[in-house]
């Protein structure tokens, strides 16, 4: 059984933070000590069913209109009792403020019962990623109607460009979250038509796979992982397995991308640096270049790095500068103009970044190319 001293320490702790009384129950929601039956009982078991279902603490309010929350006291997976707080009074209080009050509390509690091993915190845990993901799935299929889909090919109108940028962008967590939305999709569309499931799951798959070659994946190894996975696909029928088999296709095809990108990345790479020259008078940033050439921020910055051996900025910098230094040699404009037309806010930044590249500034330097 847990320890009374460590309970009523965390109970005078908890009061002395949030300034909210909670008290100790066991399993059937009787204050610790009462042999007898008493109101409420019912009330603090459901709080500790929910608390357990949810895997945190969940704000409900009794017959009265007044709320509560608690945790459960576990010993490996068996509830022996729970910590509670109940009948805090709603009404006269500021919504906004009595809310913020709450969430808060009831998230403190959780975390000191945790610290003092009062509850299963990987359980808990478990049981929190658990409803995450069921909420996920519950917001994907809001969306979905949200936007009122007249069918499976709307869908892929909808999603399908999205993908093939995150594939050939190599961003996996973005692509999983399309395709778990076109799961859900396909699902609604296709639900109790085990084929017609599984052949919008192959075109996905087709999809994926042209990204991937667009993107540098060697064919022949693609079409031979598709037959392979097509022949798998064919002995599936339940729908689940069919879901663990395209975000299984998934993971191959970007595996594929990232296995021979040699060569796309050197393309890529160009592109965005003819992107940079074209457009050296505007406020470019990082994202906005790697955008315009297909990257993602984080992969464009180690490509460079792995090129040039230089960072983003040190490269629109020396770009901006030899741009400069030619409009210097050969045009009669004035330092001002040439400065805001190579991208730098005023003369004197400018300067002091000529300068730092060059070791004169630009008025010496046109001067010693005349």
């Amino acid at each position: 059984m847990p320890d009374g001293k460590v309970i009523g320490n965390l109970l005078s702790d908890y009061f002395r933070e949030t300034g909210f009384q909670a008290v100790e129950t066991d399993a059937d929601g009787r204050l610790a000590g009462s042999r007898r039956r008493k109101p409420g009982e019912e009330w603090r078991t459901q709080v500790l069913r929910e608390a357990l279902r949810w895997g945190e603490a969940c704000v409900m309010t009794d017959s009265d209109g007044l709320a509560g929350w608690g945790i459960p006291l576990m010993i490996n997976s068996l509830v022996t009792g729970g910590i509670i707080v109940e009948r805090v009074p709603l009404e006269g209080c500021d919504p906004a403020d009595i809310s913020k009050r709450i969430r808060s509390a009831s998230a403190q509690l959780l975390s000191m019962m945790e610290d003092s091993n009062l509850t299963n915190v990987e359980f808990l845990k478990a049981r929190r990623e658990e409803s995450r993901r069921e909420r996920e799935k519950a917001e994907a299929i809001h969306v979905l109607k949200g936007r009122l889909y007249d069918g499976i090919r709307d869908l892929y109108l909808r999603e399908e460009p999205g993908l093939l940028a995150a594939i050939k962008r190599g961003e996996r967590h973005a692509a999983r979250e399309i395709i778990n939305r076109v799961l859900v999709g396909i699902y609604h569309a296709a639900r109790s038509r085990p084929q017609l499931l599984k052949s919008l799951a192959l075109e996905l798959v087709v999809v994926m796979s042209r990204a991937a070659v667009e993107s540098g994946a060697d064919p022949s190894e693609v079409l031979g992982c598709n037959y392979e996975s097509a022949t798998v696909l064919a002995g599936l029928s339940d729908e689940e397995e069919v879901s663990k088999w395209l975000c299984g296709m998934l993971e191959r095809v970007m595996d594929s991308i990232r296995d021979h990108r040699e060569f796309p990345n050197a393309v890529l790479l160009g592109k965005a640096v003819a992107y940079m020259e074209e457009h050296l008078g505007e406020a470019l940033d990082r994202d906005s270049v790697a955008r315009a050439a297909g990257l993602s921020g984080s992969h464009f910055s180690h490509l460079i790095r792995e090129k040039t051996g230089r960072t983003f900025t040190d490269l629109m910098a020396q770009y901006r500068i030899d741009r400069a230094k030619t409009m210097l040699r050969r045009t009669g404009e004035s330092i001002i103009q040439i400065a805001l037309e190579c991208g730098f806010e005023d003369q004197s930044y400018f300067t002091r970044v000529f300068k730092r590249y060059t070791g004169i500034t630009p008025r010496a330097y046109r001067a010693k190319a005349q």
